[in-house]
């Protein structure tokens, strides 16, 4: 049992909390403040979030097909698989978050090309990438010709390839299977390729290459087959 001092203690500190989250929350619509957090804060807000939602079972439907790798367990290398040894030499890399920051960036580097956003483009992929692009955009804009790609889901994203170079690049091959209906439209919005109640089902496989001596976290885009 807690004594007399105690919960006056404890509805003392809940009365303070209390009183500080309505001076930053306010307590009407009319009253609401934004709360401006630091970029280390939000990082961990984000991650307790994340916390809490897998403990409640909330977690998204993609990030549940992917297993959360046993970071903390010590691995032998003998049993690694030659493009896990490879992964590995790759400084504060996460499998598990570069596949979903390559599902990210699939659909918005495919969202950006259908709608002519080279501003977009340039900070996503190489500039060899960007000169293709750009001249199928070029094209479609001469001809008058709008594309579309409503996206549906992945049906699989999986790491097949990487490598070191002796320049100290890693360049690391994902295959996107996905699930889509692409379509091109003429000036009147006609359709003239594609079947807009058609869902195909496409496989890319995108290179990503970043600096292992770069200060920034972001891989480019390389490379794009089918």
């Amino acid at each position: 049992m807690m004594s007399h001092l105690n919960i006056i203690i404890l509805l003392v500190v809940v009365f303070v909390v209390f009183q500080k989250l309505k001076s930053l929350l306010g307590t009407r619509p009319e009253e609401e403040k934004r709360v401006h957090l630091s970029k280390e804060s939000a990082e961990k807000l984000y991650d307790l979030l994340i916390k809490e939602a897998e403990e409640k079972g909330l977690r998204s439907h993609q990030a549940a097909e992917v297993a959360e790798p046993e970071e903390l367990t010590p691995v032998d290398t003998e049993e690694m698989s030659e493009l896990d040894k490879t992964l590995a030499e790759i400084p504060n890399f996460s499998k598990v978050r570069f596949v979903d920051s390559a599902q990210q960036a699939f659909q918005v580097i495919t969202e950006a090309f259908n709608n002519a956003d080279v501003e977009t483009l340039e900070m996503l992929v190489s500039k060899d990438i960007l000169k293709k692009f750009q001249e199928v955009i070029e094209k479609r804009k001469g001809e008058n010709i709008s594309a579309e790609t409503d996206f549906i889901c992945f049906d699989k994203v999986e790491i097949t390839k990487a490598e070191i170079t002796a320049k100290g690049i890693a360049r690391i091959s994902v295959e996107f299977v996905s699930e889509q209906v692409n379509v091109l439209r003429d000036a009147e919005g006609n359709v003239i390729e594609g079947d807009e109640n058609y869902i195909q089902n496409i496989t890319d496989v995108w290179t990503f290459e970043r600096a292992l001596t770069s200060t920034t976290p972001n891989w480019i885009l390389v490379s794009t087959k089918k």
